[in-house]
């Protein structure tokens, strides 16, 4: 019989995360036909709106700190946590997103939920995938997209990285969370050489996020359709990380430069999958920053 899940110790551990946004940083709760979803906002209320969708799992929106206040000077912040993942207020409701159509059908009713007629929108590994998913589907709603390493949209995943992820999934537990985690950032938890060194209060909101009742088995399909790719029209920034082992960045760059008709692809050096976007270099910020208010 497995241990009851320590609520109490995500909780403290996301908020100890979010005591690192600007503080005038709010929080509210929509409801969607997936159940209620957790939203962070911050900036100012006549901004232009963006939308920030973190990785699937224990990522939460809590792990787009590092990039909040700046983002905040200039555009009303959105912070979403995803249906069936980890999150501060999430409560499942009575369906769970199976498909692509679910989870576009999901940020849709978030977005009519929240007023937005039209927001810039991105974000990371499987909230890349997320997000292009939905450019695709209402292409006059997002005025710009960014993707930071997103997965299964221009490639897929490599063997050793299904291999090194089957125990977390099979059976998450805060040891295989962050041993999985020390893997794929090549000891940055550990602050070895050669990587970016993880923030210890995101390594623990990881690690408290494993087993996370309501989590359910991630959506996956297909990537995009190359014709579909070739006809979205919308700015797009495309940030991969150079030391991911998620994919290889040298194929996803030129992949994506072929399809999409109005991306800038830059490859982040010495920077792994999972170091993002807490964990990012300075350029990261200053990309996503210029690219925003172009």
């Amino acid at each position: 019989m497995r241990p009851a899940y320590d609520m109490d110790g995500f909780l403290e551990a996301y908020d100890k995360v979010m005591g690192k946004w600007p503080a005038e940083r709010e929080a509210m709760t929509v409801p969607t036909p997936f159940g209620t979803t957790y939203v962070n906002v911050c900036g100012p209320l006549r901004g232009p709106a963006v939308v920030l969708l973190p990785g699937g799992g224990g990522a939460t929106s809590a792990s787009w700190y590092a990039q909040s206040a700046d983002l905040a000077r200039t555009h009303r912040v959105f912070a979403v946590d995803l249906p069936a993942c980890a999150g501060r207020g999430t409560e499942a409701g009575d369906r769970h997103p199976r498909t692509v159509a679910d989870l576009v059908a999901w940020l849709e009713v978030v977005l009519d939920e929240l007023g937005l007629e039209e927001t810039d929108l991105g974000g990371h590994s499987y909230g890349g995938w997320i997000s292009l998913h939905y450019a695709l589907h209402a292409r006059a709603r997002v005025r710009r997209l960014f993707l930071l390493d997103p997965v299964m949209c221009f490639a897929g995943f490599r063997p050793a990285y299904l291999l090194r992820a089957l125990p977390l999934m099979l059976r998450p537990t805060p040891a295989r969370a962050r041993a999985f985690l020390e893997w794929e950032t090549r000891g940055a938890a550990e602050g070895e050489a050669g990587g970016v060194l993880l923030d210890p209060d995101w390594l623990r909101l990881q690690e408290a996020a494993a087993g996370f009742p309501s989590v359910s088995k991630p959506v996956t399909g297909p990537r995009p359709a190359p014709a579909a790719l070739r006809g979205l029209n919308a700015p797009c920034l495309l940030l991969l990380a150079g030391n991911s082992r998620t994919h290889d960045a040298c194929k996803v760059a030129p992949r994506a430069d072929a399809l999409l008709p109005r991306v800038e692809t830059v490859v982040l050096p010495h920077v792994s999958h999972h170091a993002l976007p807490q964990a990012a270099p300075p350029e990261l910020g200053r990309r996503l920053t210029e690219f925003l208010n172009a």
